[in-house]
């Protein structure tokens, strides 16, 4: 277990650390503590985590939090990555977007998602694969397959577990749109 005597006696942790503290990747302490997620200072242009406010707030609320529909987002095209976070912000959803299948297999570990964006095509993983890991850690998890390879193997391994939505690349907000509406979630309409 990490030492954190150093830091414990004014109760600041560094990102790193809070990385190590949660078990999370981390990029997703930057992004949750640049969201506002989690309890943190900017101390000399780096960021400071309050270890008495997460234990307090975050890993005690953990189960209990509600409202938006949280979205995981696999894919490692920094673009398409970029599309997602804004779309399902505007859209009021919580999201984690990652882009190897490893950060995704951590994130299915640590929580229960609503819905699921997977690209079939990552780095480390296959999508196939990921998708059956997730299947068997939440039966019920929605996953939209997205990919530039509609014909591959991968997709066939994927449909023998029943039907799935495909969407593919190059994605288009309006496919988001009628995808999402499609899966029972209601849409924030433009303002005029």
């Amino acid at each position: 277990m990490p030492n954190y005597s150093a830091k414990s006696d004014h109760n600041l942790m560094t990102v790193k650390e809070t990385a190590a503290y949660l078990r999370i990747p981390l990029p997703t302490v930057y992004y949750l503590v640049q969201r506002g997620q989690l309890p943190a200072v900017q101390i000399g242009g780096r960021w400071r985590v309050k270890r008495d406010l997460l234990d307090r707030d975050i890993l005690r609320n953990k189960e209990e939090q509600s409202g938006a529909p949280t979205v995981l987002v696999v894919d490692d095209d920094t673009g398409l990555q970029s599309m997602f976070k804004l779309f399902l912000k505007k859209q009021g959803f919580t999201r984690i977007v990652v882009g190897t299948g490893r950060e995704a297999l951590t994130a299915l570990h640590k929580q229960k998602f609503d819905l699921c964006f997977l690209d079939l095509q990552l780095p480390d993983i296959t999508g196939d694969e990921i998708y059956k890991q997730a299947k068997a850690l939440h039966p019920e998890l929605p996953i939209v397959i997205i990919t530039g390879y509609p014909d591959s193997q991968m997709l066939d391994n994927i449909l023998k577990h029943g039907p799935v939505t495909v969407l593919k690349k190059p994605l288009e907000i309006e496919v988001l749109e009628q995808a999402l509406k499609m899966l029972g979630h209601e849409l924030k309409t433009k303002a005029a």
